[in-house]
């Protein structure tokens, strides 16, 4: 028996397959749009800062702040036991050689004063009494010797006159030999006494010479007791500012303790605080440029110092000696060392996150400037408010620096409307 089949229209099975195909591809096109609508975000021109890449020289520096700082300081301090008797200036002024600042009182350093000033007189006299009793020894020795001589010359005299008559029998032997003994004893007491006067004086004079060392020695006591009492007028010792008084009226101070401290205007140093992590690119002599609130001008560098305190290094610069005279010890300061010259590179404003040598996705303008996608940027050197560009752009071409971290993890694409 025969079994009869159904027939198949072909027809219709042809068009349900265009149609499922087509739905298909309608699918995937939504989908498509879907997800670029998603990665696509739109941005207002006004919220973004935009800059050109450009070509040209930048100077590579390290940004510091700091403050001015005297390049020549005193410390005063009390010279001795005192109190405060007297307050003359306070800090902020400015001082000159010798300028009084505080006055201090000591009545014991005073009455020291009038001692030693006795003593001194005291010794003088001494010194005038032992000339005046040296010379009454010299004249009673030179009386003495006065003396013996003349009876020497008398004796020899007689010696002479009777040695011919001795010859002659008419004087005794015994008697002429006498005489002999007393004109030779008589001589030798002459040498003797001679001698004794030429002692007498040496002797004389190193009685004086110690007394005038004892003069000596005094007067350097009472020039230091003097001294120490000037000092209780105590005076700026070069021209500058008085930079702190650490004293107060009617204070109490010991020998050594701290009155003011004095530093100089027209010597002065930065001391700019930088980055531990670009302290490495400055050495000794490095230009700087300084800016106050209003002056700005150029200095050295003259010392790194070796310690890091806070993730900072100091350096000293030195500064030209001729400052206006608006720029103060203590002002706030900022410093740019110069590093590096770079010339003819690619170059822009510094965009938000970017760092030194380094690479960073930043958002390209297209050329009509309406939309913008991610680029990848390899950086160079920073130099101040600029940044190097080591490939990844071009010159003429225009990058988004605001921050834009927000929009990089989920948009690839920002439409920029005006």
């Amino acid at each position: 028996m025969d079994i009869i089949k159904p027939s198949v229209d072909r027809s219709s099975f042809t068009f349900l397959q265009k149609f499922s195909a087509l739905l298909f591809l309608i699918i995937f096109l939504l989908a498509f749009a879907v997800d670029d609508r998603l990665n696509t975000v739109t941005i207002h021109r006004s919220e973004i800062l935009v800059d050109e890449v450009k070509v040209g020289d930048l100077e590579v520096v390290v940004d510091g702040y700091g403050k001015l700082t005297p390049a020549k300081q005193k410390l005063v301090t009390a010279p001795a036991t005192a109190t405060v008797k007297e307050i003359l200036l306070k800090p902020g002024a400015t001082v000159s050689t010798g300028s009084l600042i505080v006055v201090l009182e000591n009545a014991e350093l005073l009455q020291q004063v009038e001692n030693e000033r006795q003593r001194l007189d005291e010794l003088r006299a001494n010194l005038r009494q032992l000339e005046v009793n040296q010379k009454r020894e010299l004249l009673s020795e030179d009386i003495s010797l006065t003396e013996v001589t003349s009876r020497y010359e008398s004796v020899r005299l007689k010696r002479i006159a009777e040695e011919k008559l001795v010859e002659q029998g008419v004087f005794s032997r015994l008697n002429f030999e006498q005489l002999l003994l007393e004109e030779s004893t008589l001589k030798g007491k002459i040498d003797i006494q001679t001698e004794q006067r030429v002692q007498l004086t040496k002797v004389h004079q190193e009685a004086v010479s110690i007394q005038r060392e004892k003069i000596k020695l005094q007067q350097r006591k009472h020039l230091l007791a003097e001294k120490l009492l000037s000092q209780l007028e105590v005076r700026a010792d070069f021209d500058g500012i008085l930079q702190r008084l650490s004293v107060e009226l009617g204070q109490s101070l010991q020998a050594g303790q701290e009155i003011a401290l004095v530093g100089s205007i027209s010597e002065q140093i930065a001391e700019l605080r930088v980055p531990q992590s670009q302290a490495h690119q400055i050495v000794v002599g490095l230009k700087v440029l300084i800016s106050t609130l209003n002056e700005k001008f150029e200095g050295r560098v003259i010392r790194i110092d070796p310690v890091v305190d806070k993730n900072t290094v100091t350096v000293d610069i030195q500064l030209p000696g001729n400052l206006p005279s608006s720029v103060r010890p203590q002002s706030a300061v900022d410093g740019k060392i110069i590093t590096d010259n770079l010339n003819n590179v690619l170059y822009i404003e510094r965009p938000a996150n970017s760092h030194s040598n380094s690479e960073g996705e930043i958002y390209l303008l297209d050329r009509s400037f309406q939309s913008a996608r991610l680029k990848k940027i390899k950086f160079g050197r920073r130099a101040g408010r600029y940044i190097e560009i080591i490939s990844g752009v071009t010159q003429g071409e225009k990058l988004i620096l605001s921050d834009m971290s927000n929009y990089k993890t989920t948009n690839t694409t920002l439409v920029v409307e005006s």
